[in-house]
């Protein structure tokens, strides 16, 4: 599989990469795939030969995040599931400030896991693992020219079966991301609806884009669409925002 990346400058320092990832035998895509809600992944170690994650389990509602959390015990790809929160609650760091969510421990097969396979090769996530609808959603940074990052991708597909699918990717310049919001602050769909704007030439000047016609291309109302991105932007402008 050959990686085509957007057209930047070859002579930079760096790289911040969004990748949209599967990867077989995987439990976070098989428990996100059918159940509601979704997770974040904080950090993956190898521990007495296993993978052992810490991650953040939210739903829309109590009932919501207990059918998820009933999807992980029943995997047949998890060993052991420990809840390290005490009570549900609401927690700003998760895709939307309104979700109901609680923190996990997760213990499973340390071969079923990309995440050394990403970092061994100098993919340093940047933001939590989104993993969500049955896929994970990576915002990673690579000190590597744009060749070695296409080669190194190519590696990860072929090791892990994976599909690696490079959503966007911007140059870094002395340590600072070049015009590139953190959009972990984002709900699910607020980050959907940016992202479409931006990639479709919303904020460019002129506009390549109108509002009615992402609206039409979410079948949505102009007026939610707008809403939607009106948080986003507030979000994205003043992280300590509502």
């Amino acid at each position: 599989m050959v990686t085509r990346f957007p057209s930047v400058d070859e002579d930079v320092e760096g790289s911040r990469l969004q990748l949209d990832i599967w990867h077989p035998e995987c439990w976070t895509l098989e428990v996100t795939d059918g159940a509601p809600g979704g997770l974040l992944g904080h950090g993956v170690y190898a521990i007495d030969g296993k993978a052992t994650g810490r991650f953040t389990a939210y739903g829309r509602s109590i009932d919501d995040l207990e059918e998820l959390l009933a999807a992980i015990e029943a995997s047949s790809l998890t060993d052991a599931v420990r809840e390290v929160d005490q009570h549900y609650a609401t927690d700003v760091g998760t895709p939307d400030p309104e979700n109901v969510t609680t923190g996990l421990v997760v213990q499973y097969e340390l071969t079923n896991s990309i995440n050394d396979a990403l970092v061994s090769r100098g993919f340093i996530p940047d933001e939590p693992v989104r993993m969500t609808d049955g896929r994970e959603y990576w915002t990673v940074v690579i000190h590597e020219d744009r060749a070695a990052i296409a080669d190194r991708l190519d590696e990860i597909r072929e090791e892990k079966s994976a599909v690696v699918e490079v959503e966007t990717v911007r140059s870094l310049h002395e340590g600072v991301t070049n015009g590139v919001f953190r959009t972990d602050c984002l709900s699910e769909r607020q980050r959907e609806v940016f992202e479409l704007a931006r990639t479709s030439g919303y904020y460019r000047w002129p506009r390549e884009t109108t509002a009615a016609d992402l609206a039409a291309e979410l079948d949505v109302a102009e007026a939610t669409l707008l809403e939607h991105l009106r948080k986003a932007e507030s979000k994205l402008l003043d992280p300590g925002a509502e």
